[in-house]
C-alpha cells in the first residue's frame, strides 16, 4: 500500500459536502418521525371486553394472531392495511365492511340503524389507564360470527379455494388468534384517533357504512406534492440547460477508443469464479419467472391449474413468497457477482485468495436460498411450530419472509462480500481522495448489508406499525434508495471502465443523483405509511418528499439518449462490431427507461395520498412493483451478466443474436404485462374501489369477473420466460467451456478494456 499523498478529488468538495448534508437532514427527520410512531401508533389493548365485561381477546392473543397471520403466509395471500398480496382480500377492509353489515342487520336495518352503527364504530372506547377496550354488543356479536366466517372461508376450509389449499391453518386456536388480530386492525380503521375527526388509519379504508372518507389532509398534501414535483423538475431542467457540460454524461464524447478484443483481456481467478454466480442468477431468474406465471394463473383461475388442484400442492401464498424472495436473490446474486468482477478492474490488482473467498460466498448463498425456501414451505404447512416457525421457517413480512436464521446468514454473507471488495480495493483506496469514485463504489457496497440488517428490528410480534416501519427500511431505503444509488455507481463505473466517460463526469452524475435521491427518498419512506396507524404528519411529509423521488428519475431519462449515443458512437469507430458491449449498454438504456416509467410515473401515481387511499394494494401497486423492480434491477442484472460474459465466454460461444433476442423478449414481455394486464386492470380496480368500496375491489369476485383480462397476460409471461433462456444457456456455456487462462501475474489490470485513445476523427495514436 502506498504511503504517499492521496490523489485530490476529481470534482469540487462541495459535491461531497452537499451529499452528506442531505443525508444528515433526511435521516434526522426520519429519526424524529420514528420516535413519533413509537409514541402515537394505534394501541393494542391489554384486553378487549364486551359491555358485560366478558373478555373477548387480549393483547397477547392479538400479537400471537399477528405472528400466526405472518408465519402462515397470509400476508402473501391477502393484505392488512393494504400491504401484502393481491389475490386474497384485504382483511382489514373485508372485516370492517362485513362487521358493519352484520351490525346493521342486528339493529333491524334502515337509515337509523346505519347511523347508529356508524356512531358505534367511530366511538373510541379504549381506556389507556385501564389498558382496556370495550366493544359494544353489536361489535362483540359480529366478532363471534366473523370468527366462524374466516375459519370456514379461508383458514380451516376442507377443500382448496381462492388460491389456498385445504386446512391452510391446521391449528384452530391459531385461526382464532388470527381473527382477533384482523378484528383489531378493523377497529383501528374505524375508531377515531383521540383529538381528531379521523381514524387511526386516516379514515382508510373508504367505507360509507363506517363514515370513512378522504380526509382534508390527504387532499391538501396531494396538491402540494404535485406542486413540489413540477417545481423540482422545472428547477432541474433549468440547471441542466444552464450548465449542460457540468451535469449529465458529458465531457468524454470526443474520445475515440480502440477496444481490446474480449478474448485478449486477462481475467483474475475471482473474476472467473463469477461465471457460477451469473449462472445462478440466470437459473434463479428462470425459476422466479415460472413462479410468477403461476401467481398470474391464480388470478385467471383460482380454482385449478388446467384441472390440477395446484393449491393443494403449491398454494398461492407459497408460490408468491418464493416468487418475491427469488427476485431479491436474483438481484443480490447479480450485485455480488458484479462487485467481484468489477473490483479488480477498479483497483488494477487482485490479492491472493480472492477466488476461495468468492466460492465460499457462493456456497453460503446457495445454503441461504435453499434453506429459506424450504423453511417457508414448512412454516406455511404448519410443520414448524412455536419459536421455530419465525426462526427457521418464515417471518412472513412481505419482502422479509425468510426466517431470522436465514436472514442472519444472508447478512453475514453480504459482509463477507464486503471483505472481498475491500481486499481488492484496499491499495487503490489508500491513494485516492475519500470523495472519488473508488470510495463511492465501496461506500455504496457498504450500505447494502447495513441497510438490509436494519430489517432485524422487524419482529413478527412487533406492534404492526412499528414492525412495518422497520420492514420498509428494507423495502424502501434498501431496495428503492440505496440499491438505486449502487445501480447509478455501477452504471457510471461501467462507462468509465470502457472509456466512454471520464472519472470526473461519472463522479458529477453520481453526486447529483445521490443528492436528489436523498432529498426525496429518505423522508419519502413515509409514503408507505399513510394508512397503517400512523399520525397524519407522516402522510404529509411522506407525500411531499416522495414527490421529489421522481426528479432524479426524470434526469436519468433525459440522459438515456446520451447512454445510447455514447455506445453507438463507439460502434462506429472502425465499423460495427468493434464495440463489445452493445447489448450491455442497451440494457442500461432499458434501466433508465423503466426507472422513469416504473419507479417515476407509476410510482408517483400511487404515492399521491388521494389516489393511494383508493388503490393501495390493487393491481396498480403490482404494476409499479413489476415495472420498477423488474425494469430496473433485473435489467441491470442482465447488463452486468452480459457485460461479464463477453470476457467469460470463448468468442465462438458468444451469440449476438441470442443476446438480442433475450433483450427484446424481456423488455417486450414486461411491457405486455404492464400495458395489457396490470395497468388497465389496476385502473378498473381503482374505479371499482371508488364506486363500490375498497373491500369489493379487493374481493376474489372482482378477479373472477375480469378473468379474460388476466388470461390476456399469458403471452407476455411466455415472452418474458423465453427471454431468460438465452442467459441460462450462455452462462452454462461459460461454466462448461471456460475461457483459457490468460496470464495476469506482474501485469497491471488498470484500464485493460481499451488500450489506445484516438484524439479525434481521422487521427490515431501509434
Amino acid at each position: 500500500m502506498s504511503n504517499g499523498p492521496r490523489r485530490p478529488m476529481d470534482v469540487s468538495p462541495f459535491w461531497l459536502q452537499a451529499m452528506l448534508l442531505t443525508f444528515l437532514v433526511g435521516f434526522a427527520i426520519l429519526g424524529y418521525l420514528a420516535l413519533r410512531i413509537y409514541d402515537e401508533h394505534a394501541p393494542v389493548p391489554g384486553r378487549v371486553v364486551d359491555e358485560q365485561g366478558r373478555v373477548l381477546t387480549t393483547r397477547e392473543e392479538i400479537l400471537q394472531g399477528q405472528e400466526a397471520f405472518l408465519t402462515y403466509g397470509l400476508m402473501q395471500f391477502g393484505s392488512i392495511y393494504g400491504h401484502g398480496a393481491y389475490l386474497g382480500p384485504d382483511f382489514t377492509a373485508d372485516y370492517l365492511h362485513r362487521q358493519a353489515e352484520l351490525m346493521r342487520t342486528y339493529r333491524g336495518g334502515g337509515p337509523e340503524a346505519e347511523e347508529r352503527v356508524r356512531r358505534e364504530l367511530q366511538a373510541n372506547r379504549y381506556d389507556p389507564a385501564a389498558d382496556s377496550l370495550v366493544w359494544t354488543d353489536g361489535q362483540a356479536r359480529a366478532f363471534r360470527d366473523l370468527l366462524k366466517h374466516y375459519q370456514d372461508e379461508f383458514l380451516n376450509r376442507t377443500q382448496s379455494g381462492a388460491g389456498l389449499g385445504p386446512n391452510a391453518i391446521p391449528d384452530r386456536e391459531d385461526s382464532r388468534r388470527i381473527t382477533a388480530f384482523i378484528a383489531w386492525t378493523a377497529w383501528t380503521a374505524a375508531a377515531r384517533r383521540p383529538g381528531t375527526a379521523y381514524s387511526y388509519t386516516n379514515n382508510w379504508p373508504p367505507e360509507p357504512l363506517v363514515g370513512n372518507q378522504l380526509t382534508r389532509e390527504a387532499v391538501v398534501w396531494s396538491v402540494l406534492s404535485l406542486i413540489a414535483l413540477l417545481g423540482g423538475i422545472g428547477l432541474l431542467l433549468a440547471l441542466y440547460g444552464r450548465y449542460p457540460h457540468l451535469l449529465g454524461w458529458h465531457g468524454a464524447e470526443e474520445r475515440r477508443l480502440r477496444f481490446v478484443a474480449p478474448e485478449q483481456v486477462p481475467l483474475t481467478p475471482a473474476q472467473r469464479s463469477t461465471a457460477w454466480y451469473f449462472f445462478a442468477v440466470a437459473a434463479l431468474l428462470l425459476a422466479q419467472t415460472v413462479l410468477g406465471g403461476a401467481t398470474a394463473h391464480y388470478h385467471a383461475d383460482d380454482g385449478s391449474f388446467f384441472g390440477l388442484d395446484l393449491a393443494k400442492l403449491l398454494p398461492y401464498n407459497l408460490v408468491r413468497t418464493w416468487h418475491l424472495q427469488l427476485a431479491l436473490f436474483v438481484v443480490s446474486a447479480a450485485f455480488l457477482a458484479g462487485g467481484i468482477f468489477l473490483a479488480p478492474l477498479v483497483a488494477g490488482r487482485e490479492p491472493r485468495g480472492q477466488a476461495r473467498l468468492s466460492y465460499l460466498l457462493l456456497g453460503a448463498l446457495v445454503i441461504v436460498v435453499v434453506g429459506s425456501l424450504a423453511g417457508e414451505a414448512l412454516s406455511y404447512r404448519g410443520v414448524l411450530k412455536g419459536e421455530a416457525r419465525p426462526l427457521y421457517g418464515a417471518q412472513g413480512w412481505e419482502y422479509l419472509d425468510l426466517g431470522r436464521f436465514w436472514q442472519y446468514l444472508l447478512i453475514v454473507g453480504m459482509f463477507l462480500w464486503l471483505v472481498i471488495l475491500y481486499r481488492a480495493l484496499r491499495a487503490r483506496l489508500a491513494t485516492e481522495s475519500r470523495g472519488n469514485l473508488p470510495y463511492l463504489f465501496f461506500y455504496s457496497a457498504l450500505s447494502i448489508p447495513l441497510f438490509y440488517a436494519v430489517g432485524l428490528a422487524c419482529r413478527s410480534q412487533s406492534t404492526f406499525a412499528i414492525g412495518d416501519f422497520w420492514r420498509f427500511w428494507v423495502v424502501h431505503l434498501w431496495v428503492e434508495d440505496f440499491l438505486e444509488l449502487f445501480t447509478t455507481i455501477m452504471v457510471a463505473y461501467l462507462f468509465v471502465l470502457i472509456g466512454v466517460v471520464s472519472d470526473k463526469t461519472a463522479l458529477r452524475v453520481i453526486y447529483l443523483d445521490a443528492i436528489l435521491y436523498s432529498v426525496g427518498g429518505v423522508v419519502g419512506t413515509m409514503h408507505h405509511f399513510y394508512f397503517s396507524g400512523w399520525p397524519a404528519l407522516h402522510m404529509a411529509l411522506g407525500a411531499f418528499f416522495s414527490a421529489a423521488e421522481v426528479i432524479p428519475l426524470t434526469f436519468l431519462t433525459v440522459e438515456a439518449w446520451t447512454f445510447l449515443h455514447m455506445g453507438a458512437r463507439q460502434e462506429m469507430v472502425g465499423g460495427r462490431g468493434l464495440f463489445p458491449h452493445r447489448w450491455a449498454v442497451m440494457y442500461l438504456v432499458a434501466v433508465g427507461f423503466w426507472n422513469f416509467l416504473g419507479a417515476g410515473v407509476f410510482g408517483f401515481l400511487i404515492n399521491l395520498p388521494m389516489v393511494s387511499y383508493y388503490e393501495i394494494g390493487t393491481q396498480l401497486t403490482a404494476n409499479h412493483g413489476h415495472a420498477a423492480f423488474v425494469g430496473v434491477y433485473v435489467m441491470l442484472a442482465m447488463a452486468l451478466l452480459f457485460f461479464a460474459l463477453r470476457y467469460l465466454l470463448r468468442p465462438e460461444d458468444w451469440n449476438d443474436r441470442l443476446v438480442g433476442f433475450s433483450f427484446w423478449s424481456l423488455n417486450l414481455g414486461l411491457a405486455w404485462m404492464v400495458f395489457v394486464n396490470l395497468f388497465p386492470l389496476g385502473v378498473l380496480q381503482l374505479g371499482d374501489s371508488v364506486a363500490n368500496g375498497y373491500w369489493h375491489a379487493r374481493s376474489i369476485e372482482f378477479f373472477r369477473a375480469h378473468a379474460l383480462m388476466e388470461w390476456l397476460r399469458l403471452p407476455g409471461d411466455v415472452l418474458f420466460i423465453a427471454g431468460v433462456l438465452p442467459a441460462v444457456w450462455l452462462t452454462g456455456r461459460a461454466i462448461l467451456r471456460p475461457v483459457p487462462a490468460r496470464p495476469t501475474a506482474g501485469a497491471s489490470l488498470e484500464s485493460p478494456l481499451f488500450r489506445e485513445v484516438l484524439p479525434g476523427p481521422g487521427t490515431a495514436k501509434p
